[in-house]
């Protein structure tokens, strides 16, 4: 399984970050990287291929792509790796490996991913969290963000966590927020963007995203409404009929 996957992929400038986003549950990291690929001046310079997974292909007007692709992104030092395909966890280890290989070769300076986790939390809770290698939270936290408080890991952010604690790793950091499946869950892609904004020296126009996520809430109101007035309706249909059969008693 170590040679699972392949990646396609020149050689890139040394000393850049890897951004990791891929699909997960809520879909909150993969639509905030897409939207730092479209928002910011970027290149497509590679991609990685499983050899014994199920692929997909994604397309748009028509114009098939790989599914996990590689940006530059122009005037900062950052790589984005962008994932459409879910990667199991029985295929976390090799995706891993091969990415953290192809990092070392590139010689990749550190290594952060966003993930989206779908668990219980009250609203306070809905901000991102960090877990780090020392040398990530030295070079890169600045205590505005808070330390997930403890549990585990796993897939391929457990095991990107795993292999930074070998001797010679890239510092590496893992930043967690709530997310609310099937999604996209846009709030929770707004809440990482405002981390890296916070982290790393760019910004990106988050304005279509926050009209998105309005647009969202507005439907899943409209849509409650429209239950909550047929759930009174049918109320109002059986009252009648109780109402009705005692009459013939």
């Amino acid at each position: 399984m170590s040679r699972s996957f392949t990646i396609n992929c020149p050689d890139v400038e040394s000393g850049q970050t890897l951004l990791v986003g891929l699909a997960a549950p809520g879909m909150a990291s993969l639509t905030a990287v897409s939207h730092i690929v479209d928002s910011v001046e970027s290149t497509e310079i590679g991609h990685i291929s499983p050899a014994e997974l199920p692929a997909i292909t994604p397309f748009e007007d028509g114009v098939p792509r790989h599914h996990t692709r590689l940006y530059d992104l122009e005037n900062t030092d950052i790589v984005v790796l962008l994932s459409e395909l879910f990667v199991p966890p029985f295929a976390a280890r090799p995706f891993v490996e091969q990415v953290t290989q192809w990092a070392a070769d590139a010689e990749i300076a550190e290594i952060a991913m966003l993930h989206p986790v779908p668990y219980e939390h009250a609203p306070e809770d809905h901000q991102v969290f960090f877990v780090a290698t020392e040398p990530y939270r030295e070079q890169r936290l600045n205590g505005e963000l808070q330390p997930m408080s403890g549990g585990v890991l796993d897939g391929v952010p457990g095991e990107f966590l795993s292999n930074s604690l070998t001797e010679d790793a890239p510092p590496t950091g893992v930043y967690v927020t709530p997310a609310h499946p099937p999604g996209p869950d846009v709030d929770a892609a707004l809440l990482f963007l405002d981390a890296l904004e916070s982290v790393y020296d760019f910004s990106v126009d988050q304005s279509s995203l926050e009209d998105l996520s309005q647009k969202i809430k507005t439907h899943y109101e409209t849509l409650g409404e429209r239950m909550a007035e047929l759930e009174a309706a049918e109320q109002s249909r059986d009252d009648r009929d109780f109402y009705a059969d005692r009459m013939y008693m």
